[in-house]
């Protein structure tokens, strides 16, 4: 259990990303980084860390696979950025060019686990409040869930747009030097 916290809170450090790219340390818009991050978040917390029956679906090692290359890829380019002032061109199209096929992945994974998680969510009543309560209040998380998978339908086009996008500039730049 203690790991499996260790995982999850590794994966929330990414909400620093949205702090960055609001507070401009970074060049990625928030309109791209804030749909990312939160759908990761989501699916780490309020998915996976919430329903622990799902955790040994195939959609996880997709899952995982998916957010994994994609973050080695990343960083490594970033890291020959940051200490060579370059990085080798391989890497900037492995950079560019993996998310053609990993976005996909990763968005299937995640809609997938939140799809298995249905039944869950409605039997545990896990983070629903029923009325009548003090606040006269009610929500239900099987429903919040419906809406996270709504906000895919207009962010994972956006996100892959914008990604075709950095792809076509990326590596158009690194033909003409």
């Amino acid at each position: 259990m203690a790991s499996e916290v260790h995982d999850h809170l590794a994966q929330s450090a990414a909400f620093l990303e949205i702090l960055h790219s609001l507070f401009g340390l970074v060049r990625s818009p928030v309109t791209a980084t804030l749909p990312q991050v939160s759908s990761r978040l989501y699916v780490t917390w309020g998915v996976l860390y919430s329903f622990p029956e799902i955790r040994t679906h195939f959609f996880v090692v997709s899952l995982v696979i998916g957010w994994s290359v994609t973050e080695i890829i990343r960083y490594a380019f970033f890291g020959f950025k940051e200490a060579l002032g370059f990085a080798p061109a391989w890497l900037l199209w492995l950079r560019y060019s993996t998310f053609l096929i990993l976005y996909p992945v990763g968005i299937t994974s995640e809609l997938g686990l939140i799809y298995y998680a249905l039944p869950y969510m409605k039997e545990t009543e896990k983070y629903s409040f029923r009325m009548p309560n003090k606040l006269n209040f009610s929500f239900d998380y099987y429903y919040l869930a419906f809406l996270a998978v709504g906000i895919y339908v207009p962010c994972s086009p956006h996100l892959y747009g914008y990604m075709l996008g950095q792809r076509k500039k990326a590596l158009s730049k690194a033909k003409t030097q």
